[in-house]
């Protein structure tokens, strides 16, 4: 039974491990027999034959076996960790939130501008220019809701054509700028990396209402969903919820928390939050399935309800949807994918008391 189950996730690994499959990033690791170096499963080298791969749930069991990391996909770095161009280029932006980039500010700090367009269009979805657009309608809309002028708050973003700053505060915040006024809220988005890989939070000032693994499926249509019904902006930048949930993410992976304290807003029905309720209640460590929270929020007939309820949660991990699995014992679906749920449920076994 051992044996069949080992040759089972063996062939499951080299199979992610060819298609590159980001869902099983910090599930496992690869060591290549033939030269002596260890793999993330997205690695871009050349893959190795199936005979010469050796798997492993941590990096740490990989150096224990003589395996050295490998300096392509750099294993032992957070999976699509920041690059040093995207790190200078967000450091330069938080420096003078309200510049507007030109060629020449790319050429005095030696980074090429195609380089930057394309690294940050892959590390947040959009390009340099856009993120820098976003960081300063961020600072319009918030002198807005304070009172200022939007002419003024379109002078102070570099904006000399009223239109045109118009045109770009609605594409980013959804609305027109004289629209959102005062009662208009702002929710900044933040990138978290993750040992299973990076993931997005999005906060106001005062809770969390996002948590999503960043490829999750569908995560752009989930992020416009939360936008409509909050009437809010949604921009890049930092919030209290945000750090705090940073740190607790880090310490859970760590084994060393069990319990996370960030505020929490989830926005849903009173339906799903009666779920959501329930998942709360699950301990670390145990699993339940649809028809035993169904049963406990006294609807024991709304299996199906259940399920599209847990697969609604938005904030991944803390309210822990991972923890229902089907009655048969089969762990089912999950937004962030199966390998990551079988991963956080064996996670939460060996940390339970």
């Amino acid at each position: 039974m051992i044996a069949a189950e080992r040759e089972r996730r063996h062939a499951e690994f080299y199979k992610a491990l060819v298609e590159k499959n980001s869902d099983y990033e910090g599930v496992f690791y690869v060591g290549v027999k033939t030269t002596g170096v260890f793999c993330r499963p997205t690695c871009p080298a050349r893959k190795p034959k199936p005979d010469n791969c050796e798997f492993f749930e941590t990096a740490q069991q990989a150096l224990l076996a003589s395996y050295r990391p490998c300096r392509r996909c750099r294993p032992l770095s957070p999976p699509n960790g920041v690059s040093d161009v995207v790190r200078a280029l967000v450091e330069a932006v938080e420096a003078n939130p309200e510049k507007r980039w030109r060629t020449s500010d790319f050429k005095a700090l030696s980074v090429d501008e195609s380089t930057a367009r394309r690294q940050f269009k892959k590390r947040f979805g959009m390009t340099f220019v856009e993120y820098a657009r976003a960081r300063r309608m961020g600072i319009a809309l918030k002198g807005i809701r304070a009172g200022q002028r939007v002419i003024d708050a379109q002078l102070s973003t570099g904006y000399e054509s009223g239109s045109g700053f118009r045109d770009a505060f609605s594409k980013i915040m959804g609305a027109a700028p004289a629209l959102l006024g005062k009662d208009g809220t702002v929710l900044k988005a933040s990138w978290i990396d993750t040992p299973l890989g990076p993931m997005l939070a999005v906060a106001d000032e005062q809770a969390l209402v996002l948590l999503e693994f960043v490829d999750r499926r569908g995560l752009e249509r989930e992020v416009e969903r939360l936008r409509l019904r909050t009437k809010s902006a949604v921009v890049p930048g930092d919030a209290a919820p945000i750090r705090s949930i940073e740190r607790e993410l880090a310490q859970y992976f760590e084994g060393s928390l069990t319990e996370f304290r960030t505020p929490l807003r989830p926005i849903g029905t009173p339906f799903q939050q009666s779920v959501w309720e329930q998942l709360l209640r699950i301990p670390p460590g145990e699993t339940r399935s649809y028809l035993e929270i169904a049963a406990a929020i006294g609807k024991p007939s709304a299996c199906r309800a259940v399920a599209q309820a847990n697969g609604a949660n938005q904030l991944a991990i803390v309210i822990p949807c991972h923890r229902v699995i089907n009655a048969s014992g089969e762990l089912g679906g999950y937004g962030g994918g199966v390998a990551r749920k079988e991963w956080l449920l064996r996670h939460e076994r060996r940390g339970a008391p």
